[in-house]
């Protein structure tokens, strides 16, 4: 069955309770903006949908966010009317500009939080457009939208949270362990170096980003919301941890002559079964046996640093699942957890910026140049679509799903609103008139493979409907009104394809250097929070890199290996410098002269000329390391700084191989 009649007609439990849900809470908004007699009610049933979530603390956030962004928005929609009243075009010119500037912020900012600043940008045009002609009554319309927002988001609310509450922090622990099983296969699978590993890389990441997406929301649900969304901190962090710590196993494994590695096989082997069914009581018995094997005088040096590094392995699988029993049981973690930080991207967040500021600024000389009255309506749905989705990279597909939704509302609201409601008389007639359409609505709203397209038919419906104490029933309004919402709605989607990043080479260019930017700041970090710092952003840029790999020709493709290098090298330098923090042992010194060539080393780049650009400091700091007293976490950083000048050295050459064709 297509899933647009599936969302329809056979929806499941879930879904018809959100329905039902929004229904009620956008009703609630209406009848008591109609009966205290508000200016325009559908402000307050549409912020009531605009918000719906199907997870009440998203309700919750989401709101909290709007509320912000709509009360920056009014204090600068009257800022600007003040300023620039009596200015046609510098009015338009700074609310363009104030638009671009909100799109890029959320932009840069990759929170939920963001959504702040996307009311803050389009709210300025919903309220100072219409008193654009009537400057001194800005601010009373500007308290009359707040009112209705307000009252929107407060009916929502307490919908979602009273009637059959589905909460984040319930759903955490699912997805936590979900989490937590790709990790761990994931790690396993890299050790065994099998050709699905990429694959498997890909799924955590993307799992520990979602993740920890989520976490923002269970904040705003309570005491053990609260406790669960610092939970799922530590549990990202030690994922991440183990990722890494994986991947140097298997490079230190790559390291080993073939005698060497087939006579740690059965150590791998029974590193990897520990992985497929990781139960602490396994860890903690295979990791003093794989300890006591790394002191072995009768094996290599590359062969102890590997059993080391598999004890390792076993020390992060162990506060893996300590972290994942925190998340499920709602504990606070032993160790302060650190925030993943994600990549920002200031050249991409200008070019979205621009998107927005563009498609408004040609609305606008359409506007001045033909008077046409309805064109304000149409601005202000440029603002809107532009603030929504002029951060999306595939906003142009968004922005012809907004589309298909207007299409779909204007003959729904001809007949509700042209011919049935003129008709009727009272509260629960209109109820009925335009609960019916809004309950399909909302059905399609709980499905993400068409709630774009939900999304909009509702809210343009109670826009062409427009329910009011004192119904006005106008065709030719209403045929103006549908205009300008297809005029606005193209404008954004036209600007969107006009200004559209066709090129993922460059993409894969400014990532390469943002990594190396990380990677020179890493070498000075302070040690808290740098594995999250680090390992957020990377695993950010491997999502992005990922998205655009298909679209790469063959040659390109080594934009994927870069950063995985860059990976690597970040890996074995946190990796360094941790095992010297556990050592204790005096080497400020030497130490300090490593990192300053390796930060003046990478502040270079890779390039094929550069590979053995390593080799004198790493030499000259093994042999102050050879000279300390025997210890793990000696050997640990011995096995480092190997790693270290190795990495480099196959970035490099890769860079020589590649170069001219990437």
């Amino acid at each position: 069955m297509p899933i647009t009649l599936q969302a329809l007609f056979a929806p499941d439990r879930l879904a018809l309770q959100f329905a039902i849900k929004t229904l009620i809470g956008g009703g609630l908004a209406l009848w008591l903006a109609l009966r205290w007699g508000l200016e325009q009610p559908a402000w307050a049933l549409m912020t009531a949908f605009i918000v719906a979530q199907p997870l009440s603390g998203m309700v919750v956030q989401k709101g909290l966010a709007r509320l912000l962004g709509t009360l920056i928005g009014t204090i600068m929609s009257v800022v600007f009317m003040g300023l620039f009243a009596q200015t046609p075009w510098l009015f338009l010119l700074a609310l363009a500009l104030w638009l671009g500037l909100c799109t890029a912020s959320s932009t840069l900012l990759r929170s939920a939080w963001s959504y702040s600043f996307v009311l803050a940008g389009y709210t300025v045009a919903i309220i100072a457009l219409p008193a654009i002609n009537h400057p001194l009554t800005v601010f009373d319309q500007a308290v009359a939208r707040c009112t209705e927002i307000c009252l929107g988001i407060l009916c929502a609310t307490a919908s979602s949270a009273l009637l059959w509450p589905m909460r984040v922090e319930r759903q955490l622990s699912d997805q936590a362990r979900a989490a937590w099983r790709s990790g761990m296969n994931a790690a396993r699978a890299t050790l065994a170096g099998d050709a699905q590993a990429r694959k498997g890389l890909l799924e955590i990441l993307g799992r520990i980003v979602a993740v920890d997406a989520q976490r923002e929301h269970a904040w705003f649900e309570g005491g053990l919301g609260r406790q669960r969304a610092r939970a799922i901190s530590g549990l990202s962090q030690k994922l991440l941890m183990l990722l890494r710590i994986a991947r140097s196993v298997r490079r230190q494994w790559k390291q080993l002559e073939p005698p060497e590695a087939e006579q740690l096989r059965p150590w791998m082997s029974e590193v990897q079964q520990a992985l497929d069914h990781p139960d602490n009581a396994t860890l903690q018995v295979l990791r003093p046996r794989l300890l006591d094997a790394s002191h072995d005088p009768q094996i290599s040096s590359a062969q102890s640093y590997c059993l080391v590094r598999f004890t390792l392995l076993m020390d992060t699988a162990l506060a893996a699942n300590t972290a994942l029993i925190a998340v499920e049981e709602g504990k606070e973690t032993v160790d302060p957890p650190r925030t993943l930080t994600p990549h920002r991207d200031l050249p991409l967040a200008l070019v979205f910026g621009a998107r927005s500021a563009l498609a408004f600024l040609v609305v606008s000389c359409f506007w001045l140049a033909t008077a046409w009255p309805a064109a304000s309506g149409a601005l202000v749905l440029t603002c809107v679509v532009c603030s929504l989705f002029a951060s999306r990279e595939n906003g142009a597909q968004i922005g012809m799903s907004f589309m298909r939704g207007i299409f779909l509302a204007i003959p729904s609201a001809f007949v509700v609103g042209q011919i049935l409601l003129p008709q009727w008389s009272g509260f629960a007639l209109l109820c009925m008139g335009m609960g019916v359409p809004l309950f399909f609505g909302a059905l399609g709203m709980a499905k993400p493979q068409i709630g774009a397209t939900a999304t909009s038919f509702c809210l343009h419906f109670i826009v062409l409907v427009a329910p009011l104490n004192a119904m006005k029933f106008d065709v030719a309004t209403f045929f103006n009104s549908a205009q300008a919402m297809v005029v606005g709605v193209g404008a954004a989607v036209l600007a969107f394809h006009l200004l559209i990043l066709r090129n993922p080479a460059w993409h894969g260019r400014r990532l390469l250097a943002a990594t190396l930017d990380d990677l020179v700041r890493l070498t000075r970090r302070h040690l808290p929070g740098a594995e999250s710092w680090f390992g957020g952003r990377m695993a950010d840029r491997l999502l992005q890199l990922a998205r655009h790999y298909p679209e790469l020709p063959e040659p390109a493709r080594s934009r994927w290996d870069d950063g995985l290098l860059g990976l690597d090298i970040g890996d074995e330098l946190l990796h360094l410098r941790l095992s010297l923090a556990v050592a204790q042992v005096p080497v400020g010194a030497p130490q300090r002269r490593y990192l300053d060539g390796l930060e003046k080393v990478l502040e270079q780049g890779p390039r094929g000329e550069c590979a053995d650009a390593l080799e004198q400091p790493s030499e000259a700091f093994l042999n102050t390391l050879y000279a300390l007293p025997p210890s793990d976490a000696v050997k640990l950083a011995q096995g480092a700084v190997l790693q270290l000048q190795n990495s480099w050295r196959a970035w490099c050459l890769q860079q020589e191989h590649s170069h001219g064709l990437a």
